[in-house]
């Protein structure tokens, strides 16, 4: 049963302006997000040594409309961290 609480204000949630997107339910971007869960994993969980995968994979996101398209810039990716890190081979 439910209980009738009197001169209880109505609850109505709003969505947050960022991080509120579909979820990938086709699997479309499904092994970038295990690439990134992995490299986590293997750095103790410093997201810092991730970015590369975790740029890719939003950028999957954006790709296959799961996500609002942004900048990277406006998500914390700067183009000179990008440009100047060597490439691995």
């Amino acid at each position: 049963m439910t209980s009738m609480t009197f001169g209880q204000k109505k609850f109505i949630p709003t969505a947050p302006e960022k991080g509120s997107f579909p979820l990938d339910h086709g699997g479309q971007c499904r092994k970038l997000m295990l690439f990134y869960m992995r490299c986590l994993r293997e750095n103790a969980d410093d997201n810092s040594a991730c970015r590369e995968e975790s740029k890719a994979y939003l950028q999957c996101r954006m790709d296959n409309d799961l996500m609002a398209r942004e900048d990277f810039s406006k998500l914390g990716y700067s183009k000179e961290k990008s440009e100047n890190k060597p490439e691995q081979s």
